[in-house]
């Protein structure tokens, strides 16, 4: 008995293959994505596999080919809402385009070699990297070792040239934004960072920075939470405001992502004793599901996620072989 056809040791291909009337190769092909078969056919294999309880073993198959059908998902950050919106959305269309996914977790840049080590002795097809504890050593070390056949950044930036960057234009999105407050009357802001590390960047500091200064002529001081959670930006945002006398403080905190804005709103209404927007005014970035709760109604703006993914997909497939940053949509709520 050939190993590769081997289910559960019980049912094989030969048996699906009698019980469908077709060759054996008809229903090696009926499992294959790309192959050509009939239609009438392969579904004549499928009922026959599902009355059988027959599944091909899809690792031992693909090492017959250059295609293991699997991508390697690794993040971190869990603290972040939007991380289970992106894990949602890119594994549900995934998935529906045939494409299994394998998540690998890392906590800092030794967890992340060690997982694009795990994930290239897996044979996926790509890697995706999602997190926010790797930096260009590690990629390099990576690419060096050819580890993965593709190295993705999906919703970063990444400098490396071996690798690949799928993400929401930051530059858009950010003079969207500054355009939004300066029309709304907005003067004096201030920009809440995540932390300041040397790992895969955003650019939504560095371009809301620039435009505004270019707009107004003034600068903008920045702050840093400790990590993307909402618990470190109220500690950062209770110890820079308080104290601040109301001519003094900012009129509207700028914040990288939602996260860090909803701790912000929280220090600023049960620490400070301060009103959102009357007091300070507040957006976000990314625009989870709490953004939109009547708690907050947080002025936002909305990564492209779903058409991220559709190019993710185009890259797995070869059509895509450089960088795509694509635009989201500011979503207006109470905060401004």
């Amino acid at each position: 008995m050939n190993s590769l056809d081997d289910n559960d040791g019980s049912v094989t291909a030969d048996d699906v293959a009698a019980a469908a009337g077709v060759s054996r190769w008809t229903v090696a092909r009926a499992f294959k994505k790309d192959a050509s078969i009939s239609r009438k056919s392969r579904e004549r294999v499928i009922a026959a596999a599902e009355a059988l309880g027959y599944a091909p073993d899809l690792l031992a198959s693909g090492l017959a080919s250059d295609r293991s059908g699997l991508v390697a998902i690794i993040t971190n950050d869990f603290n972040n809402p939007h991380k289970l919106v992106l894990l949602e959305r890119l594994t549900r269309i995934l998935w529906a385009k045939g494409w299994a996914t394998l998540l690998m977790h890392m906590s800092d840049s030794d967890d992340a070699s060690a997982a694009l080590l795990a994930a290239s002795q897996r044979r996926v097809d790509a890697a995706v990297l999602i997190g926010t504890r790797f930096n260009d050593a590690v990629l390099n070390t990576a690419l060096g070792a050819r580890r993965v056949k593709k190295l993705v950044i999906f919703a970063r930036y990444s400098q490396n040239p071996g690798t690949l960057t799928i993400a929401c234009d930051d530059v858009i999105a950010m003079r969207d934004i500054a355009d939004h407050l300066l029309e709304k009357g907005y003067r004096r802001p201030v920009f809440l960072a995540g932390p300041d590390t040397q790992s895969a960047k955003l650019h939504r500091k560095s371009t809301f920075t620039a435009y505004w200064q270019e707009r107004t002529g003034t600068p903008v001081p920045t702050l840093h939470a400790d990590a993307y959670d909402s618990g470190a930006s109220i500690a950062r945002v209770t110890r820079f405001l308080a104290g601040q006398s109301p001519d003094r403080r900012p009129d509207v905190m700028v914040c990288e992502n939602d996260i860090i804005a909803i701790g912000a709103i929280d220090a600023m209404r049960c620490h400070l004793g301060l009103r959102v927007p009357q007091d300070i005014a507040v957006t976000g970035f990314d625009d989870i599901p709490l953004a939109a709760s009547p708690a907050y109604l947080l002025t936002t703006y909305r990564q492209p996620i779903t058409a991220m993914t559709e190019k993710l997909l185009e890259v797995l497939e070869g059509k895509v072989t450089h960088d795509v940053h694509l635009p989201g949509r500011l979503v207006l709520r109470a905060t401004t």
